[in-house]
């Protein structure tokens, strides 16, 4: 009788060419050669080394077979989080590229916590992946598990969220940009004391839009308050909400917003429908992202499009280009420019 700790043996053992050739009498190379087709090979032989693969369920290590030639074509992608659209995007731009390359893509998520990316980071290693593609958690300070991956000489390119420090290629849009047209566009709807949500300092996409808010105002000869720049760790909706209810509860008499993300510019928009604020004649805002629901909400949201399918791309891109060259590879730090989508929410002077 066997015992649980041999059937587990025989469960975890995967058959070889060896356990093949051992069978029919033959070497490893006929099987090799009988399975690849080759000419040489007669087709009785070619069918008996079938026949006995598909009885012992034999299924051929592609991984094993890359990794002696020296590639795994593998690209390993850790995003923040798989719940925004945004992502998604940039996952379909990278995969279109890779796939076209004869990559697969092996996607993992860190939820924003570092710790789960540092085991992302060490998952893809043990995987033999040949790159790694990231956007950094919100939590990430301490970059030692990246620098891991530079020290291993892959290529590691890094999008959105980024770290100028880190000595990687780098694929983002022009946050600063982006957030000055908005608030520059709120200005030229009137709005005279825009208010801004935002998140944490030290990651760099929220750094530069809260620069671009800024600068809009400078350069309009409005102040700038710092009570009205409310931040929170996520801008989901219920930031967004809680951000709006304490805007009204101070009673700072805000006529326009810019928020970093289009989750916490609805959940402002939700919490002025409930105190009969209108939307855009009493508060005019926009949103960053561009997320799918804005164009179906109501009022439509403003909002800045962030080429999140083109990043993708040219973050694939960047790490075949960096594959081919190996070290002559000159790291690129690759900016594309945002369009600010206008829409119902911060139209205060004419109707889209």
């Amino acid at each position: 009788m066997q015992t649980i700790a041999q059937n587990t043996i025989m469960l975890r053992s995967q058959p070889t060419i060896h356990d093949i050739a051992k069978e029919l009498n033959v070497s490893p190379s006929t099987v090799s050669r009988a399975l690849k087709d080759h000419p040489r090979i007669s087709k009785r032989t070619k069918a008996a080394v079938k026949e006995v693969a598909h009885r012992i369920n034999y299924k051929h290590n592609n991984i094993a077979s890359a990794l002696r030639a020296g590639k795994s074509y593998m690209l390993g992608v850790i995003i923040p989080t798989a719940n925004r659209t945004f992502f998604g995007n940039v996952l379909r731009g990278i995969e279109q590229v890779a796939s076209q390359n004869g990559y697969n893509v092996l996607i993992t998520q860190s939820n924003d916590l570092v710790e789960t990316e540092i085991k992302n980071i060490d998952t893809l290693l043990q995987a033999h992946v040949d790159g790694v593609i990231l956007s950094i958690a919100k939590s990430t300070q301490n970059l030692d598990h990246l620098k891991r991956v530079k020290a291993s000489g892959l290529p590691l390119v890094l999008f959105d969220r980024i770290n100028e420090n880190l000595g990687a290629s780098t694929v983002v849009i022009d946050d600063y940009q982006g957030a000055y047209t908005a608030t520059r566009h709120l200005i030229e709807q009137g709005c005279r004391r825009i208010a801004h949500f935002t998140g944490p300092k030290h990651i760099n996409i929220y750094k530069y839009r809260l620069s671009g808010y800024r600068e809009a105002l400078a350069d309009a000869g409005l102040p700038f308050d710092q009570e009205l720049v409310l931040q929170s760790q996520d801008l989901r909706l219920e930031d967004g909400r809680r951000h709006m209810q304490e805007l009204l509860e101070k009673g700072m008499g805000v006529d326009g917003l810019f928020a970093a993300s289009d989750y916490s510019a609805m959940g402002a928009i939700q919490v002025c429908k409930e105190h009969s604020i209108s939307v855009p004649s009493d508060l005019a805002v926009v949103g960053f992202m561009n997320e799918p629901f804005t164009e179906f909400v109501e009022p439509g949201l403003s909002t800045i499009d962030q080429c999140s399918e083109e990043m993708g791309r040219l973050a694939a891109e960047i790490f075949l280009e960096q594959i081919e060259k190996g070290k002559d590879y000159t790291l690129r730090q690759s900016v594309l420019m945002p369009k600010l989508i206008q829409r119902t929410s911060s139209l205060k002077n004419k109707i889209v």
